[in-house]
């Protein structure tokens, strides 16, 4: 079963009480999830390889470690993963980036895709897919079946916000992907919100309604 990590760093909490306050505008609001994405971004990569190169400093010459193995691919979900994405290459800018383009159906609550386009190489990725909200898990669920489709083998979801439905239905479906959030709230609301949740994360993003 993939391992699921709650980021509780102070400054993830501070940071993220702000992104739910309804007052937040859309100018601060994109700010701090990029903010959020950046520290998120030590925790997703601690299990990085490494390996020892000799380097020479202004004083010495010495043995230094670099981060080696499989190289990196992020893959937001339209829209809203979008913002999380320039937080991340703040600190992975070798990483390249796809885009899965998903809308959920207002009737039936599933996902529908709309756009995929993602780097040649996917099977030799780790990739990180971002979203900022893990509700229902349908989203995620349909991206990542369709990176596994195109031969990715290594998957990390990362969200800022996850209900434990969500949660349940990636670990069912998909035992093999860990998932990285800065909290698990209560649950979903009849329209399938998460409660108390951040509202819609695109709109607040890009400021439409």
């Amino acid at each position: 079963m993939g391992k699921i990590v709650v980021l509780d760093h102070p400054l993830i909490k501070h940071k993220l009480t702000f992104i739910r306050d309804k007052n937040t505008g859309t100018k601060e609001f994109k700010e701090l999830v990029k903010e959020v994405s950046t520290l998120m971004a030590y925790e997703v990569t601690r299990d990085l390889p490494l390996e020892e190169i000799e380097i020479e400093t202004p004083l010495a010459k010495t043995k230094s470690q670099v981060i080696s193995g499989k190289k990196l691919g992020l893959v937001p979900i339209l829209r809203a993963g979008l913002g999380m994405v320039e937080g991340m290459l703040d600190l992975l800018p070798a990483a390249k980036v796809g885009h899965v383009g998903l809308y959920r159906d207002p009737k039936t609550l599933k996902p529908v895709e709309y756009y995929c386009k993602l780097p040649k190489d996917v099977e030799e990725r780790e990739l990180i897919v971002l979203d900022p909200m893990l509700a229902t898990g349908g989203s995620a669920d349909a991206a990542i079946n369709f990176l596994k489709k195109e031969g990715a083998n290594s998957i990390k979801l990362v969200c800022l916000l996850g209900a434990p439905e969500g949660i349940e239905v990636i670990q069912q479906k998909h035992p093999d992907v860990d998932i990285y959030l800065a909290n698990i709230d209560e649950g979903l609301n009849e329209h399938a919100y998460i409660v108390p949740g951040i509202g819609d994360a695109g709109d607040r993003l890009f400021g439409t309604k």
